[in-house]
């Protein structure tokens, strides 16, 4: 299984190094431990409707804008429906 190094998003998968907000926020503004500011903001998802596998393929279509090699890219995304978001379901 391919972990990030550091805390990383229970939705996406994002290294919280890599999120230029450093996570996302609760409702009450405090920086949440388990989701990136993509993914989760003011405490609700931003996407709240998304099923894991729209995730492996909306992460794996950002991986190729930015020239990561297809084969890196479903490695790096292969965990998502693992994650906390998704597994609770």
């Amino acid at each position: 299984m391919f972990k990030p190094k550091g805390p990383f998003c229970q939705s996406c998968g994002m290294p919280f190094s890599k999120d230029e907000k450093g996570g996302g926020t609760e409702a009450d503004g405090t920086k949440s431990a388990l989701y990136c500011s993509h993914c989760y903001a003011a405490g609700q998802f931003t996407q709240p409707d998304m099923t894991a596998e729209q995730m492996v393929q909306f992460v794996q279509s950002k991986l190729k804008e930015m020239h990561i090699p297809r084969f890196l890219a479903k490695r790096f995304t292969k965990d998502i429906p693992a994650l906390m978001r998704w597994a609770s379901h």
